[in-house]
């Protein structure tokens, strides 16, 4: 039977029930909502089960604010101090003894501690609390606590416990767990809805609802607010509002020293009322004696990873139906209360039901190299709620394999085991080991520290002037920060080799992540070769070793190229706005324009000197279209930006005379020059194509402008192997390059079937016209037909001649296909018309038996 309590509370009508399944089974589901003890009460109970003998408890919290509280409210119910039967281990602070029993930790803390200890001796018990909130670390503890359990340790009992769960889902995935439901005990909450103006800040809307709550109601309030900013916002506002000397404005939120956390949710003193502007850190777990009023903004700020970029940007959203449900019960704790959302009430039906799992929109390096130590490549083998996404898991184990921490078979590697035990992510574990091995592993380290904890050093967006806050910064929390910084540091010099200079360095970052090459045709790379000597590390080198695709170039007024190709801005008035290059460590925003949030500078000599293993030099060649000529440069570059480049003399070579010809293909065919001659040797090949049908048997090549762009590489590139610009290319060699596409067998049948002339009775050689819309047309004067009784033809005689008849000044008379009707028929009016305009001139009543001519008759005649 579990122990009785003096204080009763909800949980304890299932506490039967709890140690039943947990005596007969080694694992369980409890669901219970929130107010129903189940954080501090479940563990107390289990204590004195005959399976713990002896053993510890390990009781998962989403959040150090949590495993803190809730350690002590258990130690008090025991009349005991943290650190006797009941302790917790969190990041930056633990309280725990050999007497501990009841051991309360952070989720990422026990990540560590199974993947250090997997077969978790001395435990006989892990409870994951507030599972709802699905943070990739409490998925990971799950999936290798059942992995342990099932291979090693069958006796260690796991208890997943939450108040808004699915757990039937999570019954199954443990084999059919048993599941125990709390009715638990909920005052009734009234719910206000006050609607939202969408042109007016939401913190001073929120600040008003606020005012308005505390002169309604009594009692203390807590608000929901998406982040640290707009909590900021929102006490300034109520500081304008509320004057009453009784009300505390307090801040809780992730970044907070512990201490004004622990004020945070300590009880108002008597007399007095309590407005805690809280983001969801306050969502569960947590307790705030007083609280009858929540006001929920309905947002909540959740981080976003997006693979292509490999960058995690944090993304206000709408809070899901069962977190506007949790911050709502908060109301209800201790006594009836109230609940004012700022929303419309239609539109809670449309929240999502719960909040997106991490694991499907997390970074996942960390993931997989956890998962590499615990000896698994395939996440499909352990049990996960939520499979993780491929996308995000190929681009984890690419950086993780450029890292140096996986082989190419996926495992882990003594540099990834080095890389892991540092508790950082990858990335920044790397900046420290390449750090400490050009001696700066202590810097390196507080710039870990800084960028894992949010609000370390101010919000400055020069990490240099944040360092210096975070050194000078005398609270409990930047104490524990420098601590956990300097351990980093020792753990890594003892675990590495010594400190290296010059071209070492940069062959010991070779390993770990190697430099590319660009493959195109125009480019031949020639790797930069490694500098010597050492020298102190910026802070901008050492963020560049963590994050060498964010190092970015000034493009102007704040704005920046980064190495992988994205941009990014600054505040133009920012002093880090006019460096010529940075490092970037954090931004938000799109992928296309990203707004930097933490950056150091970083100059070119030191970009060169210290990733000369990542730099390419290389000769480009590109096609002017202005000039209609071919240009190079040799260009220097950290993937896509350029650190330098200067004009280039051209060799044309094969690979020139390709790039010329594909400008000039995209330039337009009607760019070469184009003789008269050679455009109708195009059109005679054209016609006699075309006359020949469309068989798949037709020799004749395809001279359209699709056709030649297509051959291209037959016609156009062989002639310009020794050209670099268009003035170069002469009608001639057009005209040569074009006839090397017609063999020399149809080059006799052309001159027959497509003749360039027709030759009249008369001797005079007329130019046929084979782009005419009608069809290959001869210009010729009547007179010169006189005398020709069949129509002339080409094609071996299958199509006619378009003859334009023009008068004995050139002026056109009459068009036919059909010569001898045209002398049966409409000459005669044709003839009556113009006799008396052209006397001079022949007008036989018979043409088709009258000599051809090209003269005037003699005067007199």
């Amino acid at each position: 039977m579990p122990r009785s309590f003096d204080t009763p509370l909800p949980i304890d009508a299932v506490l039967d029930d709890l140690a039943r399944a947990l005596t007969s089974h080694n694992v369980a589901v409890l669901v219970a909502p929130p107010g129903a003890g189940k954080t501090t009460r479940v563990p107390l109970a289990l204590l004195d089960a005959p399976w713990t003998a002896n053993k510890k408890i390990i009781v998962l919290e989403p959040r150090r604010i949590a495993a803190r509280a809730s350690a002590e409210r258990m130690a008090h119910t025991l009349g005991e101090k943290v650190g006797q039967t009941v302790g917790y281990r969190v990041r930056f602070g633990s309280k725990v003894s050999r007497a501990t029993r009841i051991e309360v930790v952070t989720e990422g803390i026990f990540s560590r501690q199974i993947l250090d200890d997997p077969e978790l001796n001395g435990v006989a018990a892990v409870l994951f609390d507030e599972f709802h909130e699905r943070s990739l670390d409490a998925d990971l503890g799950l999936a290798l606590a059942r992995d342990a359990q099932t291979g090693l340790r069958e006796d260690l009992r796991i208890l997943v416990m939450s108040a808004t769960l699915d757990g039937a889902r999570v019954a199954t995935l443990l084999g059919e767990a048993p599941v125990v439901a709390s009715e638990g005990r909920a005052f009734p909450v009234e719910t206000r809805y006050l609607g939202r103006k969408a042109d007016a800040p939401v913190e001073r809307q929120m600040a008003d609802a606020i005012a308005a709550a505390l002169r309604a109601d009594p009692g203390s309030v807590l608000a929901f607010l998406p982040g640290a900013a707009e909590i900021r916002r929102t006490q300034n506002f109520l500081g304008e509002r509320v004057h009453d000397a009784s009300i505390e404005i307090v801040p809780l939120f992730g970044a907070l020293d512990a201490s004004v956390q622990d004020r945070a949710i300590a009880p108002a003193p008597k007399g007095h009322r309590k407005v805690v502007l809280a983001t969801s850190i306050a969502e569960t777990s947590l307790t705030i004696e007083g609280v009858r009023i929540v006001v929920d903004s309905g947002l909540a700020r959740v981080p976003r990873y997006e693979p292509d970029i490999a960058l995690t940007r944090l993304e206000t959203v709408r809070a899901s139906r069962a977190a506007v449900d949790q911050r709502r019960g908060r109301a209800g704790r201790t006594e009836p209360g109230v609940c004012y959302r700022l929303w419309d009430e239609p539109q809670t039906a449309a929240l999502a039901a719960y909040t997106q799992p991490e694991i499907l929109s997390a970074d996942l390096s960390s993931l997989v190299l956890d998962l590499a130590q615990w000896g698994v490549n395939d996440p499909s083998s352990l049990a996960f709620l939520d499979s993780p996404p491929a996308p995000a898991l190929k681009e984890a184990r690419e950086l993780l394999r450029e890292l140096g921490a996986l082989d190419t078979d996926g495992r882990i590697t003594e540099e990834g085991r080095s890389l892991r035990a540092l508790a950082l992510p990858p990335r920044l574990a790397r900046m420290i080991v390449d750090s400490h091995r050009l001696g700066a592993g202590r810097a390196a380290a507080d710039i870990a520290a800084v960028l894992t904890e949010r609000g370390l050093g101010g919000d400055h967006v020069d990490l240099d002037v944040r360092l210096d806050g975070f050194r000078r910064d005398r609270s409990q929390r930047a104490e524990a920060a420098r601590g956990q910084a300097q351990r980093w540091a020792a753990q890594v010099a003892t675990s590495s080799p010594s400190p290296l200079v010059g071209s070492e360095a940069s062959e010991a970052r070779s390993r770990g992540r190697g430099g590319g090459s660009t493959t195109v045709i125009s480019r031949v790379v020639t790797p930069t070769p490694s500098p010597q000597g050492g020298g102190e590390l910026s802070n901008g080198v050492m963020l560049a070793f963590a994050f060498p695709d964010r190092v970015a170039k000034n493009r102007g007024n704040g704005s920046f190229v980064l190495a992988n190709g994205r941009g990014a801005a600054i505040e133009p008035a920012a002093a880090l706005a006019r460096a010529p290059y940075i490092a970037v460590a954090e931004l938000t925003g799109t992928a296309m324009q990203g707004r930097i949030l933490l950056a150091a500078p970083i100059t070119q000599a030191e970009i060169e000197a210290r990733f000369a293993d990542q730099i390419e030099s290389a000769d480009e060649v590109s096609f002017d279209h202005g000039a209609m000529a071919l240009r190079a440069r040799r260009r220097k570059s950290l993937h896509a930006i350029t650190l330098s480049e200067a004009p280039l003399a051209l060799e044309p070579s094969e690979a020139t005379a390709q790039i010329f010809a594909d400008g000039l293909i995209a330039a337009g065919l009607d760019q070469l020059p184009w003789s008269k001659p050679t455009k109708q040797w195009r059109d005679r090949v054209m016609f006699v194509r075309a006359a020949e049908g469309a068989s798949p048997d037709n020799p004749w090549p395809d001279l359209s402008d699709d056709g030649l762009k297509a051959q291209r590489a037959a016609w156009l590139v062989p002639a310009l192997l020794d050209k670099t610009s268009l003035k170069a290319f002469s009608a001639g060699d057009l005209s040569e390059a074009l006839q090397t596409l017609l063999p020399w067998s149809l080059r006799a049948r052309l001159e027959k079937e497509a003749p360039t002339h027709f030759e009249a009775p008369t001797g005079t050689q007329l130019a046929i016209d084979y782009e005419a819309e009608q069809g290959p047309t001869i210009a010729v004067r009547l007179q010169e037909l006189f005398g020709l009784t069949s129509h002339p033809s080409i094609a071996r005689g299958a199509i006619p001649l378009v003859l334009e008849l023009l008068s004995p000044a050139h002026r056109p008379v009459q068009v036919t296909r059909d010569l001898p009707g045209f002398w049966r028929g409409s000459y005669a009016a044709v003839r009556s018309d113009l006799r008396g305009r052209y006397p001079r001139h022949p007008w036989p009543e018979d043409p088709a038996s009258a000599m051809p001519t090209r003269r005037v008759k003699p005067k007199g005649t």
